[in-house]
């Protein structure tokens, strides 16, 4: 069975089956409708039922509260119609890119740290991926699951597609990639996907919150803007555990040292003695709101945990940010498996 979903306020019509997610049909459609993780946990793609009935799906409950539920709220990664749907939601102008699947060979694996690896991907010679700075692949695994990581290099920068993998002990996918996976190994993804990337229209200033490998796609944007000369002002705040969770420090030290619109602040939350930190400690959300306390002047591009991007999220729109200045990413991590894993 089919239904139809209307978009308020532009009107937009499109058809949803009855298995499908909200959002799925609408990238179907040719409707690019806010979102980040696609599976419930991020809360970039709520939006409002107007009218018409959905199943709510699987979330996680710090995304959608069920004040929020009453009110008409759902996520529309994880809602499928049960009924013609009219939904009131932003719609991002930019075209979007149609997400296709490709098959992927790694060129190569770097350890940036004890626990991150970054993984760069080779096309086929005749491919090549479009995508906006910041969004993230999906690898389609063999047992039909996916992961998702974010895209660390820009688009321009295209020879091959980098990554940034943190070891999670008992993921499946992390563990085969630092430790099993051979070079050369072929691997099916699906790109691009995700609204959170660099947005054109705004002159105002930037801040920028990346929490651990939530760097990866700030990264990818702040090249995107000096490969075109963008002079906004852009200060990146990156939160991390200890000095080695900061994983190449040395490259935001770099945009800084060259470029004046640019600053750099990195934080610790639980800073060893070792490391002799003379930095900004504690959280990071918390660095921003000590430096900037009105927000409403600025955007925030934020990436990381589910539970860092929502605390940050809620207190800088406390703060003054407008909510259609807060675009997020919240990485939500598979849960770990005890078999042992030898492909994926």
């Amino acid at each position: 069975m089919t239904y139809q979903v209307t978009i308020q306020p532009s009107g937009h019509t499109y058809t949803a089956k009855a298995y499908e997610s909200v959002l799925e049909a609408a990238i179907d459609a040719g409707y690019n409708i806010p979102y980040g993780c696609r599976n419930g946990a991020c809360g970039s793609c709520k939006g409002t039922v107007l009218s018409g009935e959905v199943d709510y799906g699987d979330y996680a409950a710090s995304a959608l509260s069920e004040e929020e539920k009453a009110a008409g709220k759902a996520l529309f990664c994880c809602a499928r119609p049960l009924s013609d749907l009219t939904i009131e939601c932003r719609e991002i102008v930019i075209g979007a890119i149609a997400p296709r699947i490709l098959p992927t060979r790694v060129e190569r694996k770097e350890q940036l740290s004890h626990d991150v690896m970054a993984l760069f991907l080779k096309l086929p010679s005749n491919e090549r991926l479009q995508f906006f700075a910041g969004q993230y692949i999906e690898f389609l695994l063999k047992d039909g699951k996916r992961r998702a990581f974010s895209l660390a290099n820009a688009p321009h920068i295209d020879d091959f597609l980098e990554l940034h993998l943190r070891l999670i002990p008992g993921g499946q996918f992390t563990e085969y990639v630092f430790n099993e996976m051979p070079d050369k190994a072929i691997l099916r993804i699906e790109a691009p996907f995700g609204s959170f990337y660099y947005h054109e229209a705004s002159t105002k200033p930037i801040i920028m919150v990346a929490g651990g490998t939530g760097f990866a796609p700030i990264k990818g944007i702040i090249e995107h803007m000096l490969h075109h000369q963008i002079q906004r002002e852009v200060t990146l705040y990156w939160g991390a555990r200890t000095k080695q969770d900061l994983y190449m420090p040395e490259l935001p030290e770099a945009w800084a040292k060259a470029n004046p619109h640019i600053k750099f602040v990195p934080v610790l939350s639980d800073a060893l003695p070792e490391d002799a930190w003379d930095g900004r400690t504690g959280l990071v959300h918390q660095a921003v709101l000590d430096d900037i306390q009105t927000l409403g002047g600025y955007e925030v591009y934020c990436c990381g945990a589910p539970a860092m991007v929502d605390v940050a999220h809620k207190s800088f729109v406390n703060a003054g940010l407008p909510e259609n200045a807060f675009y997020s990413d919240a990485f939500n991590y598979a849960k770990p498996v005890t078999a042992k894993v030898t492909a994926p």
